[in-house]
């Protein structure tokens, strides 16, 4: 995307780089590396500096700006701090007018690792600035503006043998790469109903198509609804004036599969706006439902980038975009619609909108020839209440897959919490008058309820659910502290990964 920092990897200290900043990493009871100027170690004698996670300092010595980023205890360093003290450095690196940071790591710190710094610095270098009206006057020429983002980013790791164009260098690079997804997810996000309508993001989608080889991607409308009798999606698009998408993506890789690599489906919802429909919404903070279509968003940039990487996995994303709108064309509380797969289902709350655009987009995945299937969605407000927004709320059918996702999230750091099925759910979303009911009234459960309803719609095949409304944005993190977070992007690369391997 426009604007995102180059990103590398060296064996070279800071001092022999053209970083004009360098960040120094220092564990508990350990020195800086030789070569530093003494002026990092008297920081730390002096305490102005401090070994502790995530601390930071600044020196000048030898015509460069010098930061001491404390890690904390060298045992103690997982991925996710890594991130964390990445978005620390970054912060800090920006106050000061850096326009190239040299990050330098202790010994001994993996590739992996380097690769998390990686993804820490480079998500928080995203600003969503594309409605952001130039300065009304250029600086003089004797001025420089303060840069709003970092120009380049040099992962130095002077200790480490593989070398920028070895193990260290794929790593970063491929950590860059795909922290630079889930930015252009995030991109996605923050655009307005009135920019992305599902039209605009089926184009989007397209794009990427022509620009990645091994990757094809077409898109339906409202017919190809009507055609493919996806009468539960149809039914929350017909209130708009918006024409539908339905986004299908097909990754074919150039090198085959390893033996017994599924199949893998990505299937998102793409609310581009969710207004409730005639169970209309609160006004207070409905515009944040431009972010409806998140799970959408991170799966087209999740197959995007498992493409550009050239994973050795066949993937097929299947994308539901549309507006869900109040209008005299609108489904309408106690409608009873049809799915592709032949369930009838009663549409008792039109805001439960996602669950229906979903149970055909499952179902067009199944139809494809997933094997194995994950969902995303902003689904349920009830997954905010009960895991706020540290965890996504993880619901499977099958445990092999479960297994595989919650390491994936624990490599990437979105983490998921696995939420129960149990028959008596099954009993919550029968119908009175149609097999289904997408709004149960007794309210109870509905984060597994939402859950228990979509599974109605993948028969046999391996499918995990992921409510990532409490994700999606507003996450909190360093890297990712408000509006869009891309949540999803890295964990759906890492659950890719660990198919190939």
């Amino acid at each position: 995307m426009p604007g995102s920092v180059q990103v590398a990897a060296t064996t070279q200290p800071g001092l022999d780089t053209d970083a004009d900043t360098i960040a120094v990493g220092v564990f508990e009871g350990e020195q800086p590396p030789s070569g530093a100027p003494p002026e990092l170690s008297q920081l730390l004698e002096s305490g102005e500096a401090k070994r502790s996670h995530k601390a930071l300092a600044l020196a000048h010595a030898q015509g460069r700006r010098w930061l001491v980023l404390g890690l904390g205890g060298r045992g103690e360093l997982t991925g996710e701090r890594a991130r964390t003290a990445g978005a620390a450095v970054h912060g800090r690196a920006l106050e000061i007018s850096t326009r190239t940071l040299c990050l330098q790591l202790p010994p001994g710190v993996s590739a992996e690792l380097a690769g998390a710094f990686t993804e820490g610095v480079v998500l928080s270098d995203y600003r969503f600035e594309r409605f952001k009206s130039p300065p009304p006057e250029p600086p003089r020429a004797d001025e420089q503006p303060a840069p709003k983002r970092l120009e380049r980013l040099l992962m130095s790791s002077p200790d480490g043998a593989d070398g920028p164009d070895g193990p260290l260098g794929e790593v970063v690079a491929e950590a860059a790469l795909v922290a630079e997804s889930a930015n252009a997810a995030r991109e996605l996000q923050n655009r307005p109903a009135n920019d992305l309508t599902p039209t605009a993001l089926a184009q989007y989608a397209e794009a990427l198509g022509e620009e990645i080889p091994e990757l094809s991607v077409e898109s339906e409308g409202s017919a190809g609804l009507e055609d493919r009798g996806m009468g539960a999606f149809a039914a929350v698009a017909q209130g708009s004036e918006q024409e539908p998408a339905l986004i299908v993506m097909r990754y074919e890789p150039a090198q085959s599969p390893p033996p017994g690599a599924p199949v893998l489906g990505l299937v998102g919802k793409a609310v581009t706006f969710d207004s409730g429909g005639i169970s209309l919404k609160p006004g207070a903070k409905m515009a944040e439902m431009k972010f409806d279509m998140s799970g959408g968003a991170a799966v087209i940039e999740a197959v995007a980038a498992i493409a550009r990487l050239g994973l050795p996995l066949k993937v097929i994303g299947v994308v539901g975009a549309t507006e869900n709108l109040p209008s005299g064309r609108s489904v309408k509380p106690g409608d009873i619609v049809m799915a592709s797969n032949g369930k009838t289902i009663e549409v008792n709350n039109t805001d439960a909108e996602g669950r229906l655009v979903l149970a055909d987009c499952l179902c067009r995945a199944v139809e494809l020839g997933a094997e194995r299937i994950v969902d995303l969605a902003t689904l349920t407000g009830a997954v905010i209440i009960a895991l706020g927004s540290t965890y996504a709320g993880l619901m499977s059918n099958d445990e092999e897959l479960a297994g595989q996702i919650a390491a994936a999230g624990q490599r990437s750091g979105e983490i998921v919490w696995r939420l129960p099925f149990h028959e008596e759910y099954d009993e919550l979303i029968k119908g009175t008058y149609a097999d289904l009911d997408n709004a149960p009234e007794a309210r109870k459960a509905g984060t597994i309820v939402g859950g228990a309803f979509l599974s109605n719609f993948v028969g046999d095949t391996p499918w995990a659910h992921l409510d990532i409304a409490g994700s999606a944005w507003d996450l909190g993190r360093a890297y990712a502290p408000k509006g869009a977070s891309g949540y999803g992007v890295r964990l759906l690369v890492e659950l890719a990964r660990a198919y190939t391997a």
